[in-house]
């Protein structure tokens, strides 16, 4: 009884601090682009979408209407689903290995990283994660006893499910495999009650099939063909690294004794620890099987988390055997795991910590910069005539600025990342795709950072023909210009000429995050197709140390951007010698402004600079 009172004890504690650490964050942290893209898809209520079913939308849209339009707001269904999956897991873990042992199952899913992060962020993986725990405590209870009971909670779960993701798809299988390995649960798939509550899992795919019926079988193209590159991939193995690093390398070893466990027989081993580990282990060896052929650009380290979760529950019974030493390095690894993951969150949503990631290639772009592009926007619409429109070149920057604005009903231009993530067929449906024309002033708001550097000029040509030469634009950098967007006030009619697009520029030398000394020179090039440059500036953190010598050859630049227009070419090199004896030592950001023939003044990105002392 002791055990069990400080088992307990220990969870109390830890899901009240971790909880409340959580609610904290996610009142801070920025919106994420696809909370953001699924408030918008909450605001225009339907029953699926093109990237997914309904649940996650529906449960933004509830929270907002609930506590207004604040992102934790947004995020409450989530925190709450997600502060409810540790007392289910305590609650299944109890029934079949004891309270003390179920206790430390909540626990360890209180500080197992992927789960004890789950919910600051309002993404489909919640709802999922708890339809995968009602699923596989209902098949656990249904391998003791078949009652209504049990598979009314299975049709539960299925629903919530289908409703979550198209993953889901992949749990209901696993499933229905280990159920099938198992004699009794070959006796649960023979029982008319639990057909009754699989039709009904069944059912709740319907929004989504009418959906794909009706568009073309865009969303599950995308899902299933277009977003992966079906080749082998070597970088497949990376998936027990970061698994291992992500889970806690003690614990994640656990949780393969438990799998390696199910296959065991015998009266020792009970039929709900083979259901658990099979379950949990054939998830999880899926997803590593598919790491080798699926899609590795875009976030996917979360997936396996409804296959760690019935694996969990027998982690407790398991630590049992281990020594001391171990169980207590495998709950302290563990904790630090999930400090890691929630001071990261921390860093995301503090701007002034979030900075030091500039200029580094986990720089959290998705996000950063929001605020400061609201607040922009808002200035730019003050000063612009009455009726000026609000038209964003993708849709990240229409869903934040939508939620930012409480406008659900900003256009966006034709992108390869609304191709790429999916989201075109949807702002087709809502007729917010646009293809540029107008017949009102509109404000265009580009992030430079949604296209890669050396497709970027190819863009804004692409640009300039849907909407016309584009004006001198207000540039917003945040972070040091590493995320950087152009505003530019669009007049009602397009205006006539060759086309005039932002500048360019690179520093050749130094190079980026160099160590230098006080006194040295400043090379590269830039441009600025149409009208041309005619001067640049150095800066050093945001303030002018030195005007450039512009105009030097720099035949190589033509060659490589051979569809630039600047008159300039070739002389579009630059170079200057700076003479820092008077600065401190230590961390520097080297920039550049760029003055361009028709007016414009563009400040271009800051890279990282050491000086010596």
């Amino acid at each position: 009884m002791q055990d069990v009172k400080h088992a307990q004890r220990i969870f109390l504690l830890l899901w009240t601090v971790v909880t409340a650490i959580k609610l904290l964050i996610a009142a801070r942290l920025p919106l994420f682009v696809d909370e953001a893209f699924y408030w918008q898809e909450g605001r225009h209520f339907a029953a699926a979408y093109s990237d997914l079913p309904g649940l996650t939308a529906w449960m933004t849209r509830l929270g907002t209407e609930i506590g207004g339009q604040h992102a934790l707001a947004l995020r409450a269904p989530f925190l709450l689903l997600a502060a409810l999956l540790p007392w289910l897991i305590t609650h299944i873990a109890s029934r079949w290995f004891g309270e003390a042992a179920g206790w430390r199952a909540g626990s360890l899913a209180v500080l197992m990283p992927l789960a004890g992060s789950l919910g600051i962020l309002a993404l489909p993986d919640v709802p999922m994660a708890f339809a995968t725990v009602l699923c596989l405590d209902a098949g656990a209870r249904l391998l003791r006893e078949i009652d209504a009971a049990s598979a009314f909670e299975l049709a539960l779960g299925l629903t919530i499910g289908a409703l979550s993701h198209y993953r889901f798809i992949g749990v209901i299988g696993v499933g229905m495999i280990a159920l099938a390995l198992l004699p009794q649960g070959r006796r649960v798939l023979r029982d008319p009650r639990v057909w009754v509550a699989l039709a009904v899992g069944v059912a709740a795919w319907t929004p989504l099939v009418a959906w794909n019926l009706e568009n073309a079988d865009a969303g599950l193209r995308f899902q299933l063909v277009d977003r992966h590159p079906w080749a082998f991939q070597s970088t497949g193995w990376w998936f027990l690294v970061v698994q291992a690093g992500l889970v806690t390398p003690l614990l994640f070893f656990a949780l393969i004794q438990v799998f390696v466990r199910s296959f065991r027989t015998g009266e020792g081993m009970p039929a709900q620890w083979r259901y658990f580990g099979l379950l949990g282990g054939v998830s999880t060896l899926g997803f590593f099987l598919l790491g080798f052929f699926a899609d590795v650009e875009r976030v996917s380290f979360h997936w396996p988390l409804p296959g760690y979760l019935p694996l969990l529950i027998a982690v407790p019974a398991l630590l049992r055997e281990w020594p001391r030493g171990l169980r207590i390095a495998t709950w302290i690894l563990s904790g630090a795991g999930l400090a890691v993951v929630l001071g990261y969150y921390l860093v995301l949503s503090t701007p002034q910590w979030r900075e030091r990631f500039a200029a580094e290639k986990f720089y959290p772009a998705n996000f950063a910069g929001w605020e400061e592009l609201t607040a922009a926007v808002r200035e730019e619409q003050a000063r612009l005539p009455p009726g000026t429109t609000l038209l964003a070149d993708n849709f990240k920057s229409g869903a934040e600025l939508g939620f930012a604005l409480d406008n659900p009903r900003i256009p966006v231009l034709d992108h390869p990342l609304n191709q790429k993530h999916g989201r075109a067929p949807q702002l087709r449906l809502w007729k917010l795709e646009s293809d540029g024309s107008r017949n009102a002033p509109a404000l265009l708001v580009v992030g430079t950072g949604d296209v890669q550097y050396k497709s970027l000029l190819e863009y804004y040509h692409q640009l300039c023909k849907k909407v016309g030469p584009l004006p001198p634009p207000r540039v917003v950098n945040v972070d040091h210009g590493h995320q950087r967007f152009l505003l530019f006030a669009l007049p009602a009619e397009r205006s006539k000429g060759a086309c005039t697009l932002p500048a360019f520029a690179w520093i050749d030398t130094p190079e980026s995050k160099a160590t230098t000394g006080r006194k040295f020179q400043v090379a590269g090039w830039a441009f600025k197709d149409g009208v041309g440059l005619k001067g640049v500036e150095i800066l050093l953190d945001g303030k002018p140390v030195a005007k450039a010598r512009y105009g030097l050859p720099s035949p190589g630049t033509a060659a490589y951007w051979k569809i630039s227009t600047d008159p300039n070419h070739p002389a579009v090199g630059f170079s200057a010698d700076l003479d820092l004896t008077s600065a401190k030592h230590g961390r520097h950001w080297l920039g550049l402004r760029l003055q361009g023939r028709d007016g414009s003044v563009e400040d271009w990105p800051e890279q990282p600079l050491d000086l010596k002392e």
